[in-house]
C-alpha cells in the first residue's frame, strides 16, 4: 500500500493523529476475516456523514438566501449522492490506500463505489476528529472546488436558466435577458439581485451571492411561475 504521506498532501491536510487516517481506511472486511479486536472505518463513516450534510448544507445556505427548503434539499443531494463521494474517492486515488480483506482485495473492492464513498466520508469524519469541523468543512470544500464543483449557480438537478430559455423559446425566438438590480453588504459578503426577464416582461427576480448565482434563481422561479401558470408569458403583438 502506497505510504500515506501522499494521501495527506493530495487532501491538503496533515494529521496530528496519523492513526485517525489508517482506521479511516481500514475497511469492514479485515475485522470479519481476521477477527479479534481490531477496528474499522464504520463509525467515522457515520460521523463524516453527518459533517458533509452539515457543512454543504450550511454553504448552500450562505450561496443561495433565495432559495426554499425543497430546492435546497435537492441542491444537496445532488452534491453530495454517493456517486459524487466516489468520484472524488477516486480523483484522490482513494482505493489504492483502502486497508481491504484479501476477499474484499481479491474481488475488486478497491474500485467499488460504495466502499470508496464509505472511505471518502470516514475521512472526513478523521479530519473532524482530528482538527474540528471548521478544518474538515474547509478541506471538504476545498477538495470540491478542485473537483470541479464551483457552487456559483443553484447546484440543481436541472440547468434553470438553459430550461427557461428552451421553455421560452417553444412561443418566441428571444432569448432572456438578465439584468443586475443591486447589489448590498460588505465587499467579502455580497449579495446580488436579478431580474430576468422577456419580451420587455419581467418574469422573476432572484437573489445569489454571486450575479451568476441570482440570475440561476431568477431563472428557476420564472420556471415555477410559467408552468404553474401554464400560459405564453409574453403577449403576442
Amino acid at each position: 500500500m502506497p505510504a500515506l504521506e501522499d494521501l495527506q498532501v493530495a487532501l491538503g491536510y496533515r494529521f496530528r493523529d496519523a492513526a485517525l487516517l489508517s482506521l479511516s481506511l481500514t475497511h469492514p472486511s479485515v475485522v470479519h476475516e481476521e477477527g479479534g479486536e481490531q477496528n474499522h472505518n464504520q463509525r467515522l463513516e457515520f460521523l463524516g456523514d453527518a459533517v458533509i450534510q452539515l457543512a454543504i448544507t450550511s454553504e448552500l445556505y450562505q450561496r443561495f438566501p433565495g432559495l426554499g427548503e425543497g430546492a435546497l434539499t435537492q441542491a444537496r443531494a445532488q452534491l453530495v449522492n454517493r456517486t459524487s463521494l466516489a468520484a472524488q474517492a477516486r480523483r484522490l486515488q482513494l482505493g489504492q490506500h483502502l486497508i481491504l480483506s484479501r476477499g474484499e482485495d481479491s474481488s475488486g473492492g478497491r474500485a467499488r463505489s460504495s466502499t470508496l464513498a464509505d472511505a471518502f466520508e470516514a475521512i472526513i469524519g478523521a479530519v473532524y476528529v482530528d482538527g474540528g469541523f471548521e478544518t474538515a468543512r474547509q478541506m471538504l470544500l476545498a477538495l470540491m472546488r478542485d473537483g470541479g464543483t464551483q457552487m456559483e449557480e443553484v447546484p440543481n438537478l436541472d440547468n434553470p436558466k438553459g430550461d427557461l430559455q428552451e421553455h421560452l423559446q417553444s412561443s418566441s425566438p428571444d432569448a432572456p435577458r438578465y439584468e443586475l438590480l443591486d447589489t448590498s453588504g460588505p465587499d467579502h459578503d455580497r449579495t446580488f439581485r436579478c431580474a430576468v426577464l422577456h419580451g420587455g416582461v419581467e418574469l422573476a427576480r432572484g437573489v445569489g451571492r454571486s450575479k451568476k448565482a441570482a440570475e440561476s434563481h431568477a431563472a428557476l422561479l420564472a420556471l415555477q411561475k410559467l408552468k404553474s401558470a401554464a400560459v405564453p408569458p409574453v403577449p403576442k403583438p
